[in-house]
């Protein structure tokens, strides 16, 4: 199935790919605009109660994360540089979409616990792909935990997506909490793994 899912995304983003090389485009600038694209769409819709075209709109920006990086291997222009620009540039864009539906809530007056929540996915979420960061910069690993980017993208949008059209507010709330939770345990998941690996590298195993 899931093979099936890449071939059909690989017909559509390909030559979507190929004809933006051919234009001069380069991948960063790809990455930039929909970065851009996902900001400004949570900031300004999500805030002003549009969680239908919200969640379009930055989902149809989102998706540039498939095509820069489809442009970089096709164009043999994949670097560092380019891998540490997106996974910069996607921190912006998580932030602003939590942003958004925090200032929407907020503003409601009444679903301050669902604004609280989406706070918290907004700090817990920022601390997951830290906590890996900083774990390889150690040079260990910290790639568990049941809390993936693309994971609560997904259900974040989708949860707003059908609120906006008429599922209960409370369903958004719920999800909100569940990412928030699920993004605690992964941070713990990941303190735990570099600790163990921390410890092992130890001649003493950390004895005092």
């Amino acid at each position: 199935m899931m093979r099936r899912l890449r071939s059909v995304v690989a017909r559509v983003v390909d030559p979507v790919a190929d004809a933006l090389l051919r234009s001069g485009v380069h991948p960063d600038a790809v990455t930039v605009a929909g970065t851009v694209g996902v900001v400004v769409a949570a900031l300004v819709l999500l805030p002003l109660g549009h969680l239908v075209a919200g969640p379009l709109v930055i989902t149809v920006f989102a998706l540039t994360d498939l095509l820069d990086g489809t442009m970089a291997r096709r164009s043999g222009r994949v670097s560092p540089w380019g891998a540490f620009l997106d996974s910069t540039l996607d921190r912006f864009g998580d932030g602003a979409i939590f942003a958004g539906l925090v200032v929407y809530l907020a503003s409601r007056g009444d679903d301050q616990v669902g604004a609280a929540l989406a706070l918290a996915a907004l700090v817990l979420g920022s601390i997951v792909p830290y906590a890996r960061a900083r774990a390889e910069g150690l040079g260990m690993r910290a790639d568990v935990g049941i809390a993936e980017r693309a994971d609560r993208l997904l259900a974040v949008l989708l949860s707003t997506f059908v609120v906006g059209l008429g599922a209960p507010a409370v369903l958004l709330t719920v999800v909100l909490g569940l990412l928030a939770l699920a993004s605690l345990v992964t941070v713990v998941q990941r303190m735990a793994v570099v600790r163990r690996q921390a410890l092992a590298a130890t001649p003493d195993g950390g004895a005092a």
